[in-house]
């Protein structure tokens, strides 16, 4: 079994992980179900925001996540061995091709595809954490006046997010429904810490301007 020392630990790993990570190298086969279990509850959030309201009728979301982690478990040997990306960026790619998947399996009856009528990427009208965000980057003036009911806000919310530019919709997504780290959005999109970081903010700035745009 290889050891930590014989793998460069990719950076910005948690400390949790790391440490249930050395003890699988090393032989602990009951720290591979506590590392998988550690990052269930990140891999659900991932595929709740992912899936389409009419595939998520037709599929149980914990089902995915299951796959997810049983096909992390078969693969677990070949990631130890070359760990080029973080742990939880690794099931992250990994859920992603099974959110995809799903959308192709499960097609509305009719002309088109539920891949083509949905953005994969488009949020989730009934999450909760759509509403907060949307309430903190709104305007403070807004008032229930101005916008009739919070599910009138979470639709400017949606309708605003999807007039992001792709990458800056990359980020606010991963950001505020995945709860990943700006760094952890740099390397998953493939740019620069500080890049990322001034996307983040010129996009939450494009938010509040599209929010606050009343007509």
């Amino acid at each position: 079994m290889t050891t930590s020392r014989d793998v460069e630990v990719p950076p910005d790993t948690p400390p949790q992980t790391l440490i249930l990570l050395d003890r699988v190298r090393r032989g602990d086969t009951a720290a591979v179900n506590g590392l998988l279990e550690r990052h269930r509850a990140a891999i659900r959030r991932m595929i709740d925001q992912r899936l389409d309201r009419v595939v998520r009728k037709r599929v149980d979301a914990s089902d995915i996540v299951q796959d997810v982690l049983v096909e992390a478990n078969r693969r677990l040997g070949t990631y130890l061995t070359n760990p080029t990306m973080p742990f939880q960026l690794w099931l992250r790619h990994m859920a992603h091709d099974r959110v995809i998947d799903a959308h192709r399996r499960h097609r509305v009856a009719g002309s088109r595809s539920l891949d083509k009528e949905v953005s994969l990427d488009a949020p989730v009208d009934s999450d909760q954490s759509q509403t907060n965000l949307a309430q903190k980057i709104a305007d403070t003036e807004l008032t229930p006046a101005a916008v009739a009911t919070w599910h009138e806000l979470e639709r400017r919310f949606a309708e605003a997010v999807e007039n992001l530019e792709e990458t800056d919709r990359q980020i606010v997504l991963l950001r505020h429904f995945e709860h990943m780290s700006t760094a952890d959005v740099a390397k998953a999109l493939g740019l620069t810490k500080p890049a990322a970081g001034m996307r983040y903010m010129r996009a939450m700035r494009r938010l509040r301007v599209l929010l606050n745009d009343v007509s």
